[in-house]
């Protein structure tokens, strides 16, 4: 059935140009059509109810475990049985879905790529698509490049990772699809499209179709997932299971109920993930408000001290008792050119948190560059001779709510605050401009940097708190700072007075804006 004989009730609103028509088919859009009006309306009661738990959080309340499901968490079961090409997933690069980029990362030495159409990709209309094209083009055997500046050749090697998807979260939408008069659910468009045209074809080269689920904040919000995965199943003829997730813990309320998001996916998945930088965003916005939470310097929250640490430990024990995978956390460095110092200094750093996730019993990790593949690859190499850690349940099995809430400690200053101001604006004047991966200052940032900046910024405001050097942060104080670390940013930076405009309403706002990606999104030039 050709694009033009859809049904009035499914409508492409953006430009159906090039190969786009190859992925925008009348059967991946009959998915999308399906699984908006079996599960939209909950997917929107289930954000509502986001914030009506936010308006609990500003009145004092704190995350805790459920006591409704106490018994849940005190039963025996385990996850379904993982597919023997996700048992050994001791190093995972990640990245967004540009054909370069898929390439790269699948030839990388990486156990597995996750193509990410979330926090590493602007979501363009033409970004989705492409991307899309991409990941089908690495199952029909047609992954290929030449870089018309270079005239460099790509092409995918004999042994590539291991592909996950990870689609959008739940709060996005897909503008440029509607059913019946309403736009679809960005996650589901991503993940309907990919399924439609990769899940036969990744099935009978050993493979199969298998995803990363973001930014989930409740086992209510995971059954959604685990419903939208039975749906597809049904219609693409797959048996219950084919499909299988990965969950990234990266929102503090999440954490608080682990056992009851591998229970609500138990046919689909395989494993949960350490999202460290969303996870200490999480904590500042659903917290904020609290001076009891009042946080220091980015640079001081580092995984291996309190909350962060409580809960990569709690991860580990909840996933490995479950039959689960407990991947560990990003290394975002990047290499420096001409400076072999810098570069030894920054991969000793990389090290020593790999050895902590590997001695704590984590069964793999992620990087952001290929160059740190082998660097976490020995690590894991000397540390986990196995193709995982399983049998390790470690000592976070009895952590509790107050290990899991304890502060990071240490000063809050103007570098830390420069800082903020410096990454979270030029990350987004880059995201505007159509990128979601961005190396600023030797790390690859994604949103989730972006969101750690204005929310600290917001929360620095809010509670009044003072630097080191006595000075309590208020709005002429982080004005004073915008103007001029904008003086210092490159001069050909096209949408930096827009990024600069929607940073600082973001900081200023009286209420803390669930994610920067909404507004961010309304100003995309597509």
């Amino acid at each position: 059935m050709p694009l033009d004989t859809l049904p009035d009730t499914v409508r492409i609103l953006g430009p159906v140009e090039g190969r786009a028509a190859e992925v925008l088919t009348p059967e991946a859009l009959a998915l999308v059509a399906e699984l908006h009006r079996a599960l939209d309306g909950r997917r929107q009661a289930l954000l509502s109810l986001r914030q009506a738990r936010q308006a609990r959080f500003d009145a004092g309340e704190r995350p805790d475990f459920r006591a409704d499901t106490a018994a849940l968490r005190e039963d025996d079961w385990r996850v379904a049985p993982i597919p023997a090409d996700l048992l050994d997933r001791r190093v995972e690069i990640t990245g967004p879905t540009d054909r370069k980029m898929v390439i790269n990362a699948l030839n990388s030495g990486a156990k597995v790529f996750m193509a990410d159409f979330e926090d590493a990709t602007s979501p363009t209309w033409a970004n989705v698509i492409e991307g899309q094209i991409n990941l089908k083009d690495r199952w029909s055997g047609d992954l290929a490049f030449t870089d018309p500046a270079s005239g460099k050749a790509y092409a995918l090697g004999d042994t590539p990772a291991v592909l996950l998807v990870r689609p959008r979260g739940w709060h996005l939408v897909e503008r440029h699809i509607e059913v019946d008069g309403e736009p679809v659910a960005g996650g589901l468009f991503d993940f309907a499209l990919y399924l439609t045209h990769n899940a036969k074809a990744a099935l009978a080269q050993g493979s199969g179709p298998y995803f990363y689920f973001p930014k989930l904040e409740s086992m209510e919000e995971a059954a959604l997932w685990d419903d939208a995965c039975r749906i597809a199943q049904a219609r693409l003829g797959l048996s219950v299971g084919t499909i299988k997730a990965t969950v990234l813990i990266e929102t503090i309320t999440a954490a608080f109920e682990m056992d009851e998001i591998l229970h609500a996916l138990k046919d689909h998945i395989v494993g949960l993930n350490c999202g460290r930088w969303d996870y200490i965003f999480s904590t500042i916005k659903r917290l904020g408000l609290n001076p009891a939470f009042l946080t220091p310097d980015r640079a001081r929250m580092v995984m291996g001290e309190a909350f962060l640490r409580a809960y990569s430990r709690k991860l580990i024990a909840t996933c490995h008792r479950r039959g689960a995978f407990a991947m560990g956390g990003m290394a975002a460095q990047i290499p420096i050119k001409n400076d072999e110092a810098a570069n030894a200094a920054a991969f000793a750093k990389v090290r020593a948190d790999k050895e902590r996730e590997a001695g704590d019993g984590h069964d793999g990790t992620w990087v952001a560059h290929p160059a740190l593949v082998p660097v976490a690859m020995a690590v894991f190499d000397r540390m986990m001779p196995g193709p995982n850690q399983l049998d390790v349940i470690g000592d976070g099995a009895d952590i509790d709510q107050a290990q899991m809430l304890e502060m990071h400690t240490g000063d809050r200053t103007e570098a830390g605050l420069r800082e903020n101001v410096r990454v979270g604006i030029q990350y987004i004047e880059a995201w505007l401009g159509g990128r979601g991966a961005v190396p600023l200052y030797n790390l690859m940032e994604d949103a989730a940097t972006a969101e750690i900046s204005r929310t600290q910024v917001w929360q620095w405001l809010r509670l009044k708190a003072r630097l080191d050097d006595g000075r309590v942060v208020d709005e002429a104080l982080v004005q004073a700072i915008i103007e001029d670390e904008v003086t210092r940013m490159p001069t050909d930076l096209e949408r930096l007075g827009d990024a600069v405009s929607l940073f600082a309403s973001l900081c200023f706002a009286p209420t803390c804006e669930s994610f920067l990606t909404l507004p961010a999104y309304e100003a995309l030039d597509d």
